[in-house]
């Protein structure tokens, strides 16, 4: 790519770090409630816990911790973790590691959430609408991020 169409291309998709923020701190505020919730046995979810729909059988199932910690609180982790590695100048910068620890992060995201998704559906036989919350958030991190490295290669 030659440098004036790298720079039209910068221009275009300068949205994406700001966008990849927002995301992570939305995903912060939903991991963090789910967090709260997970080490209050909270019961405020507002969510049904009949049926399909059943956030409280989720949050207290055993596929809500692995290896003992709660997955809330991996969650939780996570999204700090992006919310750092997402902050503008982080994607401006010319060392190319917070590129590779934010594409490698959502990557381990997205297998995680595949996991959960499974366990929801085919163990739990139970959905958590806050969690697909953070499955969606995390799909949309992951979007965004594949498609910034896709169409802006890390400077030479």
């Amino acid at each position: 790519m030659s440098d004036t169409a790298q720079r039209s291309s910068q221009t275009s998709l300068g949205w994406i770090p700001w966008a990849t923020l927002v995301v992570s701190i939305a995903g912060l505020a939903v991991a963090g409630y789910l967090t709260y919730e997970h080490f209050t046995a909270g019961t405020t979810l507002a969510c049904p816990d009949t049926g399909v729909v059943n956030c409280a059988k989720v949050t207290s199932s055993q596929y809500s911790k692995v290896f003992g910690i709660p997955v809330a609180l991996l969650g939780l982790g996570f999204f700090v973790g992006m919310t750092a590695l997402s902050v503008p100048p982080l994607w401006r910068t010319s060392s190319p590691w917070p590129g590779r620890l934010r594409l490698a992060a959502v990557l381990v995201g997205v297998v995680f959430i595949c996991y959960l998704i499974w366990a929801e559906l085919f163990q739990i036989n139970a959905i958590c609408l806050w969690c697909t919350v953070v499955h969606g958030l995390t799909l949309i991190l992951f979007a965004l991020v594949i498609i910034r490295q896709a169409l802006i290669p890390p400077a030479s």
